[in-house]
């Protein structure tokens, strides 16, 4: 079989008529000579010229759309619009044939509801093709920023005994016959008789066993699936998702801050370089779709201009008691437009008051620090005011929080004593508390939910359009 060739690379080449060999799936085919292939490296398509007059008619019948095709021919430099080269072609081979009555993936405009509903073809669409080119890269590019900076990449568990943020909302793992449980004489699940001899469950996150890490490798990262079976189906929920996590000995708070501010730029940046076509594309689909809104609903920037303001601006640091004194003062909350008024200290900030830090005050990325203690993880250092602890949360414009971290509290007493006041038993996560009996320091880290981040890169709405297949309450298909 012979070299192919990626269609990104051909449209690129600087070579023309060199013999080439190209295979893809057909876009469209039109006046029985033009054939649009794509293999899915790139969002442009490769025009096929085909001397149809010799070419069989049954053979011709089968080039439908979606069909896969391997071609042979020469590349020339194009007399067309829209592109600077084609291939002739002196052989087509059908590798697939695509029944184009059944084939749902038509060359016309699908609604993104249609395209979850057959997530399993939405790849060969233009938009999900940049999307998923896009994810890719911003992926190698979280893994080369912390392998750049000497960080050590660590598995943690998706099989786990403990619910990190302590909210209950977890799938269990058990390989119980669900028609034959075994009780106790008490009537409760006998765990004791499950594979593992306790209850489990999947992971809401890595943090807490990557603090094991990070207590004697320094700097560690996790980047892995995480799972939450919370009974939500908003555009910002998904059952399954991944997470960036890292946890870093001996940082601080700003440290910490620092760590994720370069983080989040370097692989902005990273897919502003690699993925200008993908982006330049989705920011063109994203000002179609903005016409559609109200003016009052529009963003005042397009998808690139966001991505630029986040490269160009340093990140605004403020303490949550400051944003609740703007926010308390906003004219929005004055006049009663915020769905959750801010009444005052210790409200629980909501997505509407983190993009009107973001997009309105400070017209910047923001991180806020210094969170009340009521409203936070039991894990985060205490402030000395008795009332704060030293949490940070990163907001973006469309996105509100995209990060989300802390100091860890690394003082013993000061942790059991937090975690007997929430009620977690200490008895459990004697293995986390291990850490601070033996060699304690203060160390640092944060958690961003990857799918928040390509949200935000490719400017889609719905989170369930960047993963490649969702799941969500009642939907685990494909």
């Amino acid at each position: 079989m012979s070299q192919r060739t990626k269609i990104k690379a051909l449209l690129q080449s600087q070579q023309t008529e060199i013999d080439v060999t190209v295979k893809g799936w057909v876009r469209a085919f039109r006046s029985n000579r033009f054939i649009a292939l794509n293999d899915g490296s790139t969002n442009n398509n490769i025009q096929i010229v085909v001397d149809f007059e010799n070419t069989d008619p049954a053979l011709l019948k089968r080039i439908t759309v979606g069909a896969a095709l391997s071609v042979e021919g020469k590349l020339i430099a194009s007399l067309g619009k829209g592109q600077t080269v084609e291939v002739v072609a002196t052989e087509i081979e059908i590798l697939g044939d695509s029944d184009p009555e059944k084939y749902p993936i038509q060359p016309k405009k699908h609604s993104l509801e249609f395209l979850r509903e057959n997530a399993h073809l939405r790849f060969r669409t233009s938009t999900f093709g940049a999307i998923f080119r896009v994810r890719n890269s911003l992926a190698f590019a979280v893994h080369q920023f912390f392998q750049e900076r000497g960080f050590v990449y660590l598995h943690t568990p998706v099989i786990t005994a403990s619910d990190a943020e302590g909210a209950g909302e977890t799938f269990h793992v058990t390989n119980f016959d669900l028609d034959n449980i075994p009780k106790t004489e008490t009537g409760e699940i006998d765990f004791k008789q499950d594979f593992f001899g306790r209850a489990t469950n999947l992971t809401v996150s890595g943090q807490l066993e990557g603090e094991l890490g990070a207590m004697a490798l320094s700097d560690i990262y996790t980047f892995g699936p995480t799972f939450r079976a919370e009974n939500s189906n908003t555009t910002r929920h998904l059952a399954e998702f991944w997470m960036i996590e890292p946890e870093v000995a001996f940082n601080d708070l700003v440290d910490n801050m620092d760590l994720a501010e370069d983080m989040l730029k370097y692989v902005i940046k990273y897919a502003l370089d690699k993925n200008a076509d993908d982006i330049e594309f989705l920011t063109q689909r994203l000002t179609e779709e903005e016409k559609t809104k109200p003016q009052n609903e529009r963003s005042e920037m397009t998808l690139l201009e966001k991505l630029q303001f986040c490269l160009n601006n340093d990140f605004e640091r403020l303490t949550y008691t400051e944003a609740i004194d703007i926010l308390k003062e906003s004219t929005p909350n004055k006049k009663k437009k915020f769905v959750y008024p801010v009444e005052g200290w210790g409200t629980d900030l909501q997505s509407e008051h983190e993009r009107y830090l973001v997009e309105k005050h400070f017209k910047k990325p923001v991180i806020l620090t210094d969170y009340p203690k009521e409203i936070k993880a039991f894990y985060m250092r205490q402030n000395d005011d008795g009332k704060t602890v030293r949490a940070m949360d990163i907001l973006f414009p469309g996105i509100g929080e995209i990060v989300g971290g802390s100091q860890r509290e690394e003082r013993l007493d000061k942790l059991e004593q937090r975690m007997n006041e929430m009620g977690i038993p200490t008895e459990e996560l004697w293995w986390y508390l291990d850490t601070r009996r033996f060699g304690s320091c203060p160390h640092a880290g944060f958690g961003l939910g990857f799918e928040r981040l390509v949200l935000f890169v490719t400017g889609m709405g719905n989170i369930r359009d960047v993963i490649p297949f969702p799941r969500f309450p009642k939907n685990a298909e494909f």
